[in-house]
């Protein structure tokens, strides 16, 4: 029986076969037989977070549109069908042709945030290729990891065959080529992974070796030939506009977490958020031209039958045709096609948009002070005052809106009990400010929503050396915030939630751990952990066994302050921003020295080497 008709039996007995069946509207179809390279492009989540996913639209329409090359798709079997699979040795298929992803040259990975990495091994698992990188023969697939999380590859380094480091658009066709000739020569895996490491933004994990001091710190990262490069650069796509972007993207069979076209307007962000590793990494900013995105925006919508258009930016407010686009995109309205705005400043021309494209009785407005006092948005570089936001608060009230969303962080370096009781202090204030309007111009109560999420250390942020608490010192930090909220005026119209801390403690770990961690990453996934994104999957004792049965100090990751001097297990990546920098902006966050953005002048941070963006205009 072929692997078609075994799965066609398997899916009438789970939950949403949808999601395994391919078919969908501008899916990809060619011949297997007529290209060189097959490749299976990942999401390790359920096909609903992953269909939802940008980067893998681009890179799939990208790949294919070469002759040589058909890129298939694979998501994480939800855990009806991974029971199944496990159960009846079925290896792992492909949606477009149901294909074995063992069968495949690549298998391409991508890695969006540290609770899917139990996933990336469930992937290997069920598709029948060996966990470990250096098991792997000839016959197995090249296993590529991509996305943010590859900035700190190391707790995945035994895993994966390479890492590409930077944006897909620039290396992915020399990296096909250069496969492509050595396959026709008869090359080995061994061989093609000691050619394909010399290309810009390629990681070969197991062409370096790491060495520890006595105090588990690293002593030495470095390569074991002299052809291989000591550092890897990023690789960035400047031109954003005549470049690869789907017209034609796939439409999901059910429901995805976000089911409508996106529109990404830009990359990079000018704010300098201390906290925000993609405000970092993702720099020097560059724009799509608004003329391109008018095209794609009609393409798209017409290709798709999407009845919803999203700008997808890390701060869209800052993109210097929005009102331009905002104007054109108004139009689709009249066909239907509703409008979403993230990552908006709330200004008189953001509400005076948004009111004209959402139901203002429906619809809720979303802050991110980050931080409750002025002292500790100041620390990280937030940018943001008090007046700002009560300024935006009143005009959205007084525009009609009555609901707001107000995000914050607990556990924030040099964050004392006076800025965590300040979180619903604020909100507070924002509430009288609605309850200033006259009654009679008033709908009722306002109802404004405090979440608070715990802090996480990143790789490449001016924070990557700051220390985390235990779980118990964040939870205390949340009933901090609760009990202050008892005590404000407006207590009936705020509503208070937070994050668990376990997930987080485990964020930390992989956010900045090193090759050791991979050990109980294995150990984990082979004690049932999966999915642990999912708060019904997530079992925090399976991960508290595998750490203490590996050996591993939770502690030695999360709790210490690392040194300045300090070799980092991602210091041998070149993200574009100067390691000196980030110092120099970890000095100034613990002085409370704010930063300017880098419209208002150039900080040095290192990106103006690749030469464009908003660090070209600057210059200029």
């Amino acid at each position: 029986m072929n692997n078609l008709a075994l799965s066609d039996r398997i899916l009438m007995s789970v939950d949403k076969p949808a999601r395994y069946i391919g078919n969908e509207v501008n899916m990809v179809r060619k011949n297997p037989e007529d290209v060189e390279i097959r490749f299976a492009m990942c999401f390790p989540d359920v096909y609903e977070i992953g269909m939802s996913h940008l980067g893998i639209q681009i890179l799939y329409d990208m790949f294919n549109q070469r002759d040589d090359v058909y890129c298939e798709r694979v998501y994480s079997p939800w855990s009806d069908l991974h029971k199944i699979m496990k159960e009846e040795q079925i290896p792992l298929f492909t949606l477009e042709t149901q294909s074995p992803v063992c069968d495949m040259d690549f298998l391409g990975i991508t890695i969006q945030y540290e609770m899917c990495y139990t996933n990336i091994l469930q992937i290997l698992d069920l598709s029948h290729i060996p966990m470990l990188a250096q098991e792997r023969t000839d016959d197995d697939p090249i296993v590529i990891g991509g996305g943010p999380c590859t900035y700190n590859p190391e707790p995945l380094a035994d895993f994966f065959d390479l890492f590409y480091i930077g944006e897909g658009e620039t290396m992915y066709d020399t990296l096909f080529d250069l496969y492509i000739s050595m396959k026709k020569q008869g090359g080995t895996r061994k061989e093609f992974l000691r050619a394909v490491c010399k290309l810009p933004g390629i990681y070969v994990p197991s062409l370096y070796e790491v060495s520890y001091q006595e105090d588990g710190t690293i002593a030495s990262f470095t390569p074991k030939y002299e052809d291989v490069p000591p550092t890897i650069c990023k690789e960035v796509q400047m031109d954003l506009t005549d470049t690869f972007y789907p017209r034609k993207p796939l439409v999901p069979y059910i429901k995805a977490t976000q089911d409508r076209v996106v529109l990404e307007i830009q990359r990079g962000c000018i704010r300098g958020c201390r906290f925000c590793q993609a405000g970092m990494i993702y720099r020097p900013t560059r724009e799509r031209d608004v003329e391109m995105l008018k095209e794609c925006a009609r393409d798209m919508l017409e290709s798709t039958g999407h009845e919803e258009i999203s700008l997808s930016s890390l701060s869209s407010s800052d993109y210097s045709k929005l009102k331009e686009l905002m104007n054109y995109l108004i139009n689709f309205r009249e066909k239907g096609v509703n409008i979403s705005l993230p990552s908006l400043r709330i200004d008189a021309f953001s509400l005076d948009v948004m009111s004209k494209v959402q139901d203002i009785r429906k619809s809720s407005l979303t802050f991110a002070p980050e931080a409750g006092s002025q002292r500790l948005r100041d620390v990280i570089n937030k940018g943001l005052t008090e007046d700002v936001i009560l300024e935006g608060a009143g005009l959205a009230f007084a525009g009609g809106w009555q609901k707001v969303k107000l995000y914050f962080m607990l556990g924030l370096p040099t964050e004392t009990e006076e800025d965590m009781k300040e979180i619903p202090r604020l909100a507070d204030r924002i509430a009288r400010r609605y309850y200033e309007i006259p009654k009679e111009q008033r709908s009722g109560k306002c109802q404004i929503t405090i979440s608070t999420s715990f802090f996480v250390p990143k790789p490449f942020t001016p924070f990557q050396w700051a220390s985390m608490h235990p779980k118990e010192e964040y939870l205390a930090r949340a009933r901090v915030v609760n009990e202050e909220m008892k005590e404000q005026l407006n207590r009936k119209s705020l509503k208070y939630n937070w994050h668990e801390a376990d997930v987080t403690v485990l964020e930390g770990v992989f956010a900045r751990g090193d090759r050791r961690v991979g050990q109980v990453l294995q150990r984990a996934y082979e004690k049932g952990c999966m999915f642990d994104a999912w708060s019904e999957f997530f079992d925090n004792k399976k991960w508290m066994e595998a750490f203490q049965e590996c050996g591993i100090s939770i502690k030695f990751y999360n709790q210490r302050e690392r040194g300045l001097d300090e070799i980092l297990p991602w210091d041998f990546i070149d993200c574009g921003v100067s390691k000196s920098f980030l110092k120099r902006e970890w000095q100034h966050a613990l002085k409370g020295e704010v930063t300017p953005n880098c419209k208002i002048q150039c900080n040095g941070c290192g990106a103006a080497k690749f030469e464009g963006g908003v660090c070209l205009e600057h210059q200029n």
